[in-house]
């Protein structure tokens, strides 16, 4: 898993309450379990017309958003079901960030798991950001989660709070797997003294 420590880029505005997974990645997008190619399903069902052809009205298929890596979305990100293609489909695309003042529990959790920083702002600070997003090519925010601060355009300065753990988890880049492999030197350790200790097992 990449390491999150800062990133600056153009931050998409998406001002829907309740996105959920389904719209993030619709079902039939559902049939891989690879983490790769997913990003060409985020959204879409709002992002293509019954044609396949791109509507030009969502915020990703418009020009200054295309290489967006921060979401700015509203309340309740990522409910529904606990489908972790969700965060894979928005890594896929470029996605790193997204902000809302709520996320649903599972999806919270699978972002740490994939390495994006889900960041929760106040309604009043939900607003700047929005404003900020809504410049579209001149949208660009610096999340810096060591000090966890996200600067705007403008030197404005939003602060946001983070559990420790899940923060030491996103800079060091390590997912379950990795948090396991970190103590394998321990592990070795106890397993040589377990079997020195009862070789009859």
């Amino acid at each position: 898993m990449d390491k999150f420590t800062t990133l600056t880029g153009v931050a998409a505005p998406l001002p829907i309450d309740n996105i959920d997974t389904d719209m993030i990645i619709p079902k039939q997008y559902l049939k891989t379990i690879k983490r790769t190619g997913l990003g060409a399903g985020l959204f879409a069902e709002m992002r293509f017309r019954d044609d396949g052809s791109e509507n030009p009205d969502f915020v990703l298929n418009k020009p200054q958003y295309r290489k967006a890596s921060i979401l700015v979305a509203g309340d309740n990100f990522g409910c529904g079901s606990s489908r972790e293609h969700a965060p894979w489909a928005l890594l896929d695309f470029g996605i790193r960030c997204v902000i809302s003042t709520d996320f649903a529990d599972i999806f919270y959790n699978n972002c740490f798991q994939n390495g994006i920083l889900p960041v929760k702002v106040s309604r009043e600070d939900l607003g700047k950001l929005m404003d900020d997003a809504e410049r579209g090519a001149n949208a660009t925010l610096s999340i810096d989660l060591p000090a966890q601060e996200i600067r705007g355009p403008d030197g404005g300065v939003v602060r946001f709070e983070i559990d420790p753990f899940r923060k030491r988890r996103l800079l060091e880049g390590l997912d379950d797997i990795g948090l396991t492999l970190v103590e394998a030197p321990a592990i070795d350790r106890f397993e040589r003294k377990s079997a020195e200790a009862r070789p009859w097992l």
